[in-house]
Formats: structure tokens, sequence, C-alpha cells
């Protein structure tokens, strides 16, 4: 009986990670696709599967040899119905059928979650979690996403909301808005929108200080969060202090939900994690000073193994992990 394969799909605003993906977790073959935004995103979907398809004849493999697609996308969603319920970073509206849509484009049985649920699954099923039963998984990118698992299992919440670690509110008067619609959210500082916006307001200010930074600045019209990172590290004072105030209230955040699951491992991970030891360092500085002792004791941070891949492994894990 030849295996059957998995598909894990990770659907991001701008690109679609799409992998192969074996029974028990090992990755075959990974490719990416633009998410297209036109006409309300009618064909998001129907790109996957015919990407799906022309990759499947490319190998000479069959559609039978697939189980099943399992996808994650930006917002909560409802795994029983597979609805995804907001959608800020896509062209759907609310409330879009995701499963049901892409079971008629596909014709394959189909699992749909959050995307950091989806990292979170990744990391614990061949990832830095390995053997972790309880995980907290935080990816920081262009947001802030985050993943629970509690007894092996993903929490989803009521409304399946649960993980909105971006969401913390770490200013609760005054902060800038995030795209929640709320104010003070973590995303608005540890993110790397949020800390590019920082370094903007301190460049944007009449005499800004002639730092590393403003040279990065002036020179190309734009800023990175990498280059405020690297100013950090070459102790370029604006930069750190920005830096330094992401790490603080990313280890307020961490250390409260860690609180509440005392998880044998909290993983970070997504593009501002590139900035290593040295964000790490300052994080757990952080983590410690707000975590109860035992807490601090018994959860250890890490730095995420698997990259970009976390997403689609855990979406393909959907599909046996439920």
């Amino acid at each position: 009986m030849e295996e059957k394969w998995l598909i894990g799909a990770d659907l991001g605003g701008t690109t679609t990670k799409l992998a192969f993906v074996r029974g028990d977790g090992e990755l075959l073959h990974k490719w990416e696709i633009r998410t297209d935004h036109s006409s309300g995103g009618k064909n998001i979907l129907k790109n996957i599967s015919q990407s799906v398809k022309e990759k499947l004849s490319l190998l000479g493999q069959p559609i039978r040899h697939i189980e099943g697609i399992g996808i994650g996308a930006p917002g909560p969603v409802d795994v029983n119905t597979g609805i995804l319920h907001n959608v800020p970073n896509l062209p759907w509206k609310d409330d879009y059928p995701l499963k049901e849509m892409l079971e008629k484009e596909m014709g394959l049985p189909v699992r749909a979650d959050n995307d950091a649920n989806c990292a979170a699954l990744g990391e614990m099923w061949r990832g830095a979690g390995i053997g972790a039963d309880n995980l907290i998984c935080v990816t920081i990118g262009t947001g802030i996403g985050g993943g629970v698992i509690a007894n092996g299992r993903i929490v989803h919440g009521s409304g399946g909301a649960a993980g909105e670690i971006g969401h913390f509110s770490a200013i609760t008067a005054g902060g800038a808005r995030c795209n929640c619609g709320k104010t003070g959210c973590l995303e608005t500082i540890a993110s790397a929108t949020g800390i590019i916006r920082q370094a903007k307001e301190v460049l944007n200010q009449p005499n800004p200080p002639a730092t590393k930074l403003e040279e990065i600045y002036r020179a190309s019209g734009a800023i990175a969060a990498k280059d405020v990172f690297d100013a950090a590290i070459s102790g370029d004072p604006s930069a750190l202090s920005i830096v330094e105030n992401a790490a603080f209230y990313l280890g307020l955040a961490l250390a409260n939900a860690s609180n509440i699951l005392n998880p044998e491992k909290v993983v970070l991970g997504g593009g501002v994690s590139n900035a290593g030891e040295f964000f790490m360092k300052l994080v757990i500085k952080s983590f410690r000073q707000f975590a109860f002792p035992r807490v601090f004791q018994t959860t250890a941070i890490e730095l995420a193994s698997l990259g970009n891949n976390a997403g689609v492994i855990g979406a393909a894990g959907l599909l046996n992990h439920h």
C-alpha cells in the first residue's frame, strides 16, 4: 500500500506557501504562489487548486495519492465549519466559508485553522516543540500571531480566537491604533510594523538624532525592522530603546500567558525572531521580571526551528491531529 501524502497550505496576505508532506510530517516539496487580491479574492482558492494539480502532474503523482489538504489562514477560524470569521489582510468578506469553497475546488477533504495555530502545531510535531504537550507559539512578522497547545491539542476557544497574544493590551491609554480596531495592542509595538512605526516617529522629529538609523533612512527613504535591529546591535541609542521597548512588552505578554498555561515551551518564530540571541536575551529578562517564579523555572523560551516551514507542516498536520 503506497503512503498517501498530505497537502499543507499557509495562506498569507502576499504569498501562499504550499507543500506536500508525508504522514509523519516530513516535508517533501514546498513552493509558493502569489495571493491574488483581484475581484474580491475569487481566484485565491482556484490558484491553489491549479498550482497543486500542476505540481502533482509534474511529479507524476495522481490526485488519489493525496489524503487531504490542511490550510492555515490569517484570522479566527471555526474549526468545525471551516468558516474564516475576520479577514483583515485578505479581500474576502467576513465569515468566508473557506473549507467548503476549497473542498469544491479540490475535490479533497479540507481542514482549516488559524495560521498561527498551524505554526504552533508544526513546531510541536516536527520543530522546537517536539515532546512538549503544552506549548505557546508566537510568530512575529508583519503582525503577531499566537497559537496555544494544551495537553497536545490546539486551544481554539469559543469563537476560534484563542491565543491572540498580538492583541494583548500593552498600552492601556493613548496607545497606537491596531488593525484590529483597538489601541495599544502588543502588535503595535513588537511586530515588524510596530518597530518601523516607532522608528519613523523618532526619525520624523524636527531634529532627529544623527544616528546610524537616520543615515539609512536618509539614504533610502525607507526603513525596515532589520535596519532597526542592526542599528540597535551596533549600539545606536534610539534604535536600542525601540528594540528594548518591544522586548519588554513581548516578555510581559509571554509571562502573563505563561502564568495561565505554564507551558513546557514558548516558541518564538517569524521574521523578527531573526534578530536571534540579542533580542531573546532582552525578552527573557522581561519574562523573568513578570513570570510567577515557578513558571519562570519550568517554562523555556526558545527560537522556532522550522522557520517558514512551520505553517505548511502544521497545516498538513491538521488532517491527523484533530
